[in-house]
């Protein structure tokens, strides 16, 4: 009887946070991109990246390295 709770509290939460989940709109991509020097390769960028996470490929996050003064 634990099992089976224990597996139902596992799907019905998995469930909720899979729902929670929402794609960035574009106008949100196009505020966050108005403070960019190019937009417009900013715009396409954000928008395939969108693209790439609905149909479940990984997209390239680039790291910076942290500069101290």
């Amino acid at each position: 009887m634990k099992l089976f709770f224990k597996g139902f509290l596992l799907v019905l939460l998995s469930s909720v946070l899979v729902l929670e989940i929402n794609a960035i709109s574009n106008l949100q991509i196009s505020r966050i991109c108005r403070k960019e020097r190019k937009e417009k390769a900013c715009l396409k960028r954000l928008k395939l990246n969108r693209e790439l996470l609905d149909n479940g490929k990984p997209i390239e996050i680039p790291v910076y390295p942290y500069k101290s003064k």
